[in-house]
């Protein structure tokens, strides 16, 4: 049986109007960086065009490799702005910077990434395959929720989150915001769409 992340972690678990602490450990990613609106923006459909053949690669890889077999995980995406206020008062989507991410296991080696990548680059061509990189991301300490719903309509939830629950908890915005795409929206409806929205935070001892 293929190993479904997704199922074991706890920090992938969120339900909708809960906001939880996670302790998030140090993780790899496949991660190919951008700016823009993902939704009019050539980089991100390129990124993400990118991503997931690599991560099929790897997935095969490591299957023949190490005999283990894994569930590529969903889509995410690590989202900030110099203004916080673009994501939650005013939606300004060109002024925001992304990483988009593909969590992968640690049995996903350098030269089995390097080798995903060639493969990838021969194969499928991807405007955006050598853009990717293997990378480690170290969150920490996070409040997390579940939205359901179009990705416009987050913008009262994070700003409940910003706003009430960070401070009413003692906490402090550190990292940046960071969204997992639970549901695929090619074969979701706008309003069933289930995103796990986190953002990492520390004690505030000021």
């Amino acid at each position: 049986m293929a190993i479904d992340r997704k199922k074991t972690l706890d920090d992938y678990r969120a339900r909708r109007g809960e906001f939880r602490v996670v302790e998030v450990p140090a993780r790899r990613y496949l991660m190919v960086d951008g700016q823009g609106d993902p939704n009019t923006s050539p980089l991100y459909a390129d990124a993400i065009a990118a991503l997931f053949p690599v991560a099929y690669a790897l997935k095969a890889a490591v299957r023949r490799e190490a005999g283990d077999d894994f569930v590529v995980m969903p889509l995410e995406a690590l989202w900030w702005s110099d203004d916080m206020s673009t994501f939650t008062t005013r939606r300004d989507k060109a002024r925001w910077r992304w990483t988009a991410m593909i969590l992968v296991p640690d049995a996903v080696t350098a030269s089995l990434f390097s080798e995903a990548i060639e493969e990838v680059a021969a194969r499928k061509k991807p405007s955006r395959v050598r853009d990717v990189r293997l990378d480690v991301l170290e969150e920490g300490m996070c409040l997390q929720t579940l939205h359901v719903g179009p990705y416009d309509d987050e913008a009262a939830v994070l700003a409940r989150l910003h706003e009430h629950e960070v401070p009413e908890r003692g906490l402090r915005l550190t990292g940046r915001h960071h969204e997992i795409y639970v549901s695929d929206a090619r074969r979701t409806a706008a309003e069933r769409l289930r995103t796990i929205l986190r953002q990492p935070v520390a004690l505030d001892e000021s």
